[in-house]
């Protein structure tokens, strides 16, 4: 046999010296993504919170307030004011288990109107919360909201009940947070 005709296979030191040398290059450009990325995300972030903030209760300014309730669900609440509070509750009530609502509370203690900030409910049916169909029916209520299969006046979604008792569930937390307040 010729030289040329024997073809020497790598081995398995040089197979995992290669693989290691792909895998590290992978995670140095997905870190280098996520550092360039991470200011756009946040700004996105925060620009999409606050029109969130000016849809369910319309407001010149928004003051971060400290909460210090019991209930673990109210992620944060802003002073908008005179009129009112706007609070952010994370209910413990949800299909996917991700599920964010910004609600406006006024002066008065009744709901102005809910908005929902983050959702991993199913696509075509807990994420119909935030058609206005479902949304409107917040407007103007107050002390503990409930859908009409549990005996209040909020009509469930067809197909979500578990996501439409968490909009209820963050919309109680919300108002009895803002009572809180003062």
């Amino acid at each position: 046999m010729s030289e040329a005709a024997v073809k020497k296979e790598p081995g398995m030191a040089t197979l995992v010296v290669v693989l290691f040398a792909i895998s590290a290059v992978v995670a140095l450009l997905l870190g280098v993504t996520n550092i360039v990325t991470k200011p756009f995300i946040d700004e996105n972030q925060r620009l999409a919170k606050e029109q969130a903030m000016q849809e369910v209760l319309p407001s010149d300014s928004y003051e971060e307030l400290s909460y210090t309730g019991s209930d673990s669900t109210v992620k944060g609440i802003y002073s908008a004011g005179d009129a009112g509070y706007v609070v952010q509750v994370a209910p413990a009530t949800s299909f996917s288990g991700t599920l964010s609502v910004m609600v406006g509370v006024d002066g008065s203690g009744s709901c102005t109107g809910i908005s929902i900030v983050e959702t991993g409910e199913t696509s075509g049916l807990g994420s119909n919360a935030s058609k206005p169909v479902f949304k409107d029916q917040f407007t103007g209520v107050s002390g503990t909201v409930n859908v009409t299969k549990d005996g209040g006046a909020i009509n469930a979604i067809t197909g979500a009940t578990i996501t439409s008792r968490g909009v209820c569930e963050a919309v109680t937390s919300a108002l009895a947070a803002a009572a809180e307040m003062g």
